[in-house]
């Protein structure tokens, strides 16, 4: 059998995920994607596109996890 160089390929196919948001917290995310569209001078950042950059930056800015992720 041959040896490729290029190794095993990742499934990095999206994954969805239902979650449930307390009122306020889905409240907040409604006024900070206004906020952030605003100043991108573009309209309303609906809610569902704010979650995955949140949480990518909410990883990679915390030190006590660090290292011990998958870091795309």
């Amino acid at each position: 059998m041959t040896k490729l160089k290029l190794g095993p390929i990742p499934d990095d196919k999206p994954v969805k995920l239902t979650v449930e948001l307390p009122a306020e917290l889905h409240r907040d995310l409604i006024a900070y994607g206004e906020i952030l569209g605003q100043e991108a001078g573009q309209g309303p950042i609906e809610p569902a596109k704010l979650v995955v950059p949140m949480l990518e930056r909410f990883i990679a800015t915390d030190r006590g996890f660090a290292g011990r992720g998958s870091q795309s």
